[in-house]
Formats: structure tokens, sequence, C-alpha cells
């Protein structure tokens, strides 16, 4: 690197560390402002209280990250434009691309570093941070009630329309791994019942990869006609073709926004074959965290224009822009992502589209003050 990418690097990576720490410490702030009270009430101590928060505080860097380097970037490169020493590299011959050229560089390795969080250490920071959320809560409400309504999910329902099987549970224990009040239905090709079972509990057994059923009756139903063809009651009953994962279950029903990059994934693959409207909100968001990948040379593609614009403007009017655009840009993804869910754009399109077409005007806009 040369003397004036070494000065441009330094200044910046100096505002990028200061602006990164203070906006980790606010959104820490604001998750003891959340989580705290809880954390206390299912008796967590202070080992329990830092453990979780050093688990959850990787799940942060996507929101951080981004809101970091705008600011950063702002800062810094507005600073050198107000003190003329943009004004004075322009003089000399340089070009805005010449003398921006490290910080694309740097934005090219973000972009990588992005994929790397979304991918890897973000998925794992949400999955890791619940389950400490939730063992600390089954630790707290297995002292108080009873074992089948520790950390239990109600009203479980799940359509598996790859195998025509319908499943509903009444609640479902977390701490036991077991369903309680279960119903499984299975339709014909016109999604008409067949066989109903019905059950007291029911519990997925890895050793032997079957559903066991306990305390139940199995029914079988003419699909023509609807009416009951005979009924069995049983004590236990195991199924071998039940197959349905239960963690697989309980995910399908939590918003997409809500779920790590490795549940979004379990649960497309899993409804990969289904035509099924849901499945598309899931598939948007994965693609989405996907595209977030060049979140970094947008941000930079916005903001260098603006923080370089004319020397009698205030500078508060270029981030008033950068800050407009980041508005538009929100306004295409909420669009975006409502034509996705519906199919009117293809999963994969709808997330790229809002930033193909920001990245594309904050290029067009660097080759306007080039």
């Amino acid at each position: 690197m040369t003397l004036i990418d070494r000065y441009i690097l330094r200044e910046w990576l100096g505002a990028l560390g200061l602006v990164l720490g203070a906006t980790v410490g606010m959104l820490l702030m604001q998750s003891l402002y959340d989580d705290f009270q809880d954390l206390l009430e299912v008796g967590a101590g202070g080992v329990d209280v830092a453990f979780y928060y050093a688990v959850k505080l990787p799940s942060f860097l996507s929101v951080v990250l981004t809101l970091s380097l705008l600011l950063s970037l702002l800062f810094t490169l507005g600073r050198l434009h107000r003190n003329l020493e943009i004004s004075a590299l322009r003089a000399a011959g340089l070009s805005l691309w010449r003398i921006t050229r490290v910080i694309w560089v740097a934005g090219v390795l973000l972009c990588g570093l992005t994929w790397y969080l979304n991918g890897t250490v973000i998925p794992w920071s949400v999955e890791a941070s619940r389950e400490v959320l939730q063992d600390l809560r089954v630790r707290g409400q297995g002292k108080v009630e009873r074992v089948d309504r520790v950390e239990a999910v109600n009203s479980v329902a799940f359509d598996n329309r790859q195998e025509r099987r319908m499943w509903f549970m009444n609640r479902y224990s977390r701490y036991t791994s077991r369903g309680y009040g279960v119903t499984v239905t299975e339709l014909d090709a016109e999604r008409r019942e067949k066989t109903r079972l019905q059950a007291r509990e029911a519990w997925f057994d890895a050793s032997t990869n079957e559903w066991v059923f306990r305390e139940g009756r199995e029914t079988w139903i003419d699909p023509e006609s609807g009416e009951v063809q005979r009924t069995l009651p049983f004590a236990e009953h195991r199924v071998g073709h039940y197959h349905e994962d239960p963690e697989l279950m309980l995910v399908f029903d939590q918003r997409p926004q809500d779920l790590s990059f490795f549940e979004l994934e379990r649960v497309i693959a899993f409804h990969r074959a289904e035509d099924d409207p849901k499945v598309r909100q899931y598939a948007v968001r994965y693609y989405g965290l996907l595209a977030e990948t060049m979140a970094p040379l947008i941000i930079i593609a916005l903001a260098i224009p603006f923080a370089v614009s004319g020397v009698r403007v205030n500078p508060a009017v270029g981030v008033s822009k950068s800050i407009g655009l980041f508005l538009l840009y929100f306004i295409l993804f909420k669009a975006s992502t409502a034509m996705g869910a519906r199919g009117i754009l293809d999963p994969l399109w709808a997330a790229l589209a809002p930033n193909l077409i920001m990245l594309g005007l904050g290029v067009g806009l660097m080759v306007r003050v080039r």
C-alpha cells in the first residue's frame, strides 16, 4: 500500500473501531433490558448471565457491522473532505476510485466476513443462546411445575405434504422431548382422511428411528364416505414409517426472521419438493441472508459520493441523503420480500433485487463524482 492508502485506512479503521464498540455496547444494554429480568426469574446466577451474553454477543454482528461501516465512512471521509484533503488529492490527479481503493478492497474482505458470520457464527450464536435460556428455564420451572409442562410449546401443528400426513399436538415439552394430546392424520392423494392416530403422549425414538405412541386409539376411515370402518385402542404403538423431526415441527411455526441460517436451511430442505406457499417466506429469508454479503459494497458505494459532496454543501446534507437512500433500500426490501412470499417473484430474485438495485445506484453515483 502507498502512503495515501495507509493514511486513509488508518483513519477509517480508527473510526470503525470506535463506532463498532459504541454500537455493540448499546445493543448489549438493550439486550440486558429485555432479558435480564427473565434470567433472574429463572434463577440464573452471575456465571449463567455472563455465559448467556457471551454466547449471544456474536448475534449482534450482522446489524452492528453494517451500521458501523456506514457511520465510520461518513465520519472519516466527511472529515477528510472538510479539511480539503480529498480536494488536494484530486487536484494532484488522483481519481476518487484511486483515493478510496483501499476502502473498496476492505469492502470485499468484509463481504467475505459477512458471509462467514451469516453462515456460521451468527446461526451458532442464535441457537446456542436460545438453548442456554431454555436450559435455564427448564432448571427453574422443573422445581415448581409438572415435568410435562416444563418449557412446553402449546398447539404444535405440522403439515407434511410430501408424505400426506398432518400432525397436531396440544403441547410439546422440550424438557421431556414428548408431545401430549397427539393426533396424526394420514391423507390420500386428494387430501381426504384415511387414518387417524390419537394418543395421550408420543415421542421420537432416535435409537430405532420411529415414533412411539402411548395410550391411544387408531381409526381407519373410508375416504369416499368419511365413515369410520374400524377403530383399535392400544397401550403402546410404534410406527416405523413416521420419521418427522420434532425440532423441525417446532421451528416451522416460528417467524422466518426468528430462525437461524441453519434452521432455515433445514425447513427449506425438508419442504423443497412441495409447492407450499408458506415455505416461500423462509426461502426469501434464507436467500436474503446470503444476499446480505453484498451489504458492505452497497454501503461503500452510497457513502463515498455523499461524504465527499461539494465543499460549500453542509455535511449534514450528504449524510441525510445517504440515510434517505437506506430508507429507499428498506422500502425496496419490504416490497420485494412481500412479492417473494406471494410467489410474484422467485425467492432468490426477491432477495437479490433490492441489493442489486442499490449496488447499481451506488456505482452510478460513484461514476458521477469521479
